[in-house]
């Protein structure tokens, strides 16, 4: 019982992110500018290419990023708070101010996110992995700095910091734990709000193919997950079918909760081939998906179809479907306004 208490208690605070809870209370407004899209080689990614990659294990940079962090448990709960505003309120100048007491850590997540490995310790059974609310709280700064890089339209330093909370969040989804997994998660879903912010400035460019070559899943929280199981195998039988059935309710969310995120990216990525369309038609959104015809259009991962699209009076609605088991947190749905 202790586990599945464990469990849900990790679904609860670690994993829903932000813009699922706005789109439970209604469409999201995107309004966007008209953009083309750059060709798949072109320099926009939002993971670090192979070439910019490196060999070495990004955990000790990790631990080292931790370390470097100036501790005050009042200046994190103000890096929240400013994460909490509309971007257009965001105070810039204390902002930059705390960017740049958190240099050194910044620096270090950067290297960290470029590794090609992460290698997580083995997990004790019954411990929490180490430094999970530090983890967070890089993420929180990570969101912060490319929110304030969006705002100044410095695209390209924003591209390079929302690479590097990618990175970390597919780090973490590739270690052995399910908190460590639904972490990654976590960051991931923060970050897509920070895509959509980025999505609406003015003259940015568009994301189709950064968006298209980000892996999926992004957190694949599946070996996380067979990692858990595998730890029930010194049970006697009874009692490990006992714990899988008390868990799988979690594992389920797990799994959801990580196809949401998919998902998300997905949509947005379908919203920057309205971009190029209205980019390359005078301005104009497309009557139905089917009129994008020279880019192909990522899925809606909860039914394996198309995105549902429907012109509205202002503009259009791009929607996924209710997922089984699910609820309206787990549903994109934008309104998608163009702006001249």
């Amino acid at each position: 019982m202790k586990r599945k208490l464990f469990y849900l208690a990790i679904l609860s605070i670690a994993v829903i992110p932000a813009n699922a809870r706005r789109f439970a209370s209604g469409p999201f407004e995107l309004a966007v500018y008209p953009a083309k899209a750059s060709e798949p080689a072109a320099k926009y990614s939002l993971l670090a290419k192979g070439d910019e990659q490196t060999d070495a294990d990004a955990l000790p940079l990790y631990e080292k990023a931790i370390q470097a962090m100036p501790r005050g448990r009042k200046q994190d709960e103000q890096i929240r708070t400013w994460l909490q505003l509309p971007a257009e309120q965001l105070p810039q100048k204390q902002v930059e101010e705390v960017m740049q007491k958190h240099a050194e850590s910044l620096k270090l997540l950067a290297q960290a996110a470029r590794c090609k490995r992460c290698n997580w310790p083995k997990w004790k059974p019954g411990t929490m992995p180490p430094d999970q609310s530090e983890y967070r709280g890089l993420s929180f700064l990570l969101e912060l700095r490319a929110r304030l890089e969006i705002v100044h339209r410095q695209y390209d330093e924003a591209l390079l910091t929302m690479q590097t909370a990618f990175g970390l969040a597919r780090h973490l989804g590739q270690a052995p734990t399910c908190t460590q997994a639904m972490v990654g998660t976590a960051i991931g879903g923060m970050m897509c709000k920070e895509v959509e912010l980025f999505i609406k400035g003015k003259d940015s460019p568009n994301l189709y193919w950064a968006l298209a070559n980000l892996p999926r899943p992004l957190a694949d929280v599946k070996n996380a997950i067979e990692s858990d199981r595998a730890n029930l195998k010194d049970y006697n039988f009874l009692v490990r079918r006992q714990f899988e059935k008390q868990l799988k309710p979690a594992h389920d969310r797990m799994l959801l909760i990580a196809k949401r995120l998919d998902n998300n990216l997905n949509a947005s990525q379908c919203v920057e081939a309205i971009r190029n369309y209205a980019a390359t038609h005078d301005g104009r959104l497309p009557e139905k998906l089917s009129d994008i015809s020279d880019l192909e259009l990522p899925k809606d991962v909860m039914c394996d179809k198309v995105f549902k699209y429907q012109r509205t009076a202002t503009g259009a609605l791009l929607q996924s479907e209710m997922p089984k088991g699910g609820d309206a947190v787990d549903t994109v749905r934008y309104q998608v306004v163009l702006r001249k």
